[in-house]
């Protein structure tokens, strides 16, 4: 199984200069705004429209599929990245308040091109996937699970990634996966 990525290389708005304003600065439902931040360690600028939720504008206008609409209510997980090293649901949150902020995604975990991220690995080596439509958010969940000291039992486990479903039910590779990597995770 082969795993690719997608890298943003920052996106120029035209007939702009300088600091992109505040979205927030007198902004109106529907309107375009510049966001500037940082996905994948990379400087992006785009428009966007105000009401656009950061999963839209990773996957429609970055490119940035890794993470999925499963439910587009925040109930499923698949959408999981990471902002400012904490996790959330990209559904449910706005793209216009990512001003300035470090935003993490499946394309952007692993360390290098060829090279996966342990947890990546772990999934791999623990069959913890079956259709893999929810894999993406999943690994970024336990990546987050791991980081936030919730890997020391498969209760724990299992309560830290409650917010992440998988309809082909591969949750005791999932909980195998996660404790298999925190081990390297703390390696590294």
């Amino acid at each position: 199984m082969a795993v690719t990525g997608v890298s943003v290389t920052g996106i120029g708005l035209s007939g702009t200069s300088g600091a992109a304003a505040s979205p927030q600065a007198e902004a109106r439902p529907g309107q375009d705004v510049p966001l500037r931040l940082q996905v994948n360690g990379l400087p992006v600028d785009v428009l966007i429209d105000t009401r656009s939720s950061l999963l839209d504008v990773l996957r429609e206008q970055l490119g940035l599929t890794g993470a999925k609409k499963g439910c587009d209510h925040g109930q499923c997980g698949a959408c999981t990245v990471h902002v400012d090293g904490r996790r959330v649901v990209a559904c449910l949150t706005l793209a216009a308040k990512m001003q300035g902020r470090s935003v993490l995604t499946i394309e952007g975990l692993a360390p290098g091109a060829g090279t996966l991220h342990p947890m990546q690995q772990a999934f791999i080596d623990h069959d913890a996937l079956q259709c893999g439509y929810c894999t993406p958010g999943q690994i970024m969940a336990a990546v987050a699970c791991v980081r936030e000291g919730h890997a020391s039992c498969a209760a724990d486990i299992r309560e830290s990634m409650s917010g992440n479903l998988c309809r082909c039910g591969a949750y005791a590779g999932i909980v195998t996966a996660i404790q298999d990597a925190a081990a390297n995770m703390e390696a590294t």
